[in-house]
């Protein structure tokens, strides 16, 4: 079993900076994809960022050029450096591993963006 605990979310006005963080507990691999999703109020989760095999790394358009996933293997953990951050950022932001079929996914924690 793979449990998720996210930390690092706030309020922040628009044009500043926060880092969220995500460890993992329980067995995952290098290889097993790890990341974030999120959903705003009436919207459907979407994914952010995330690393799969081989580090490669993947980014929504929406996010490109602000946002840096980073992720630690043998400490389980995945970073999100959010940067130039606006109000269209809002949302639950969920950190998330797939292991052999199966996605895990953390509580999630609440990034607000004011104008």
């Amino acid at each position: 079993q793979v449990q998720l605990v996210e930390s690092g979310g706030g309020l922040v006005q628009a044009g500043g900076s926060l880092r969220l963080s995500c460890v993992a507990s329980g067995t995952i691999f290098s290889f097993d994809p790890m990341g974030w999703y999120r959903q705003a109020p009436g919207k459907q989760r979407e994914l952010v960022a995330v690393v799969s095999s081989g580090g490669i790394t993947s980014y929504a358009d929406s996010v490109k050029g602000r946002f840096t996933i980073s992720r630690d293997n043998p400490k389980k953990t995945v970073d999100l450096q959010m940067d130039s951050l606006n109000v269209e950022d809002t949302a639950v932001y969920y950190c998330y591993v797939g292991r052999s079929g199966v996605t895990y996914w953390g509580r999630g924690t609440q990034v607000t963006v004011s104008s």
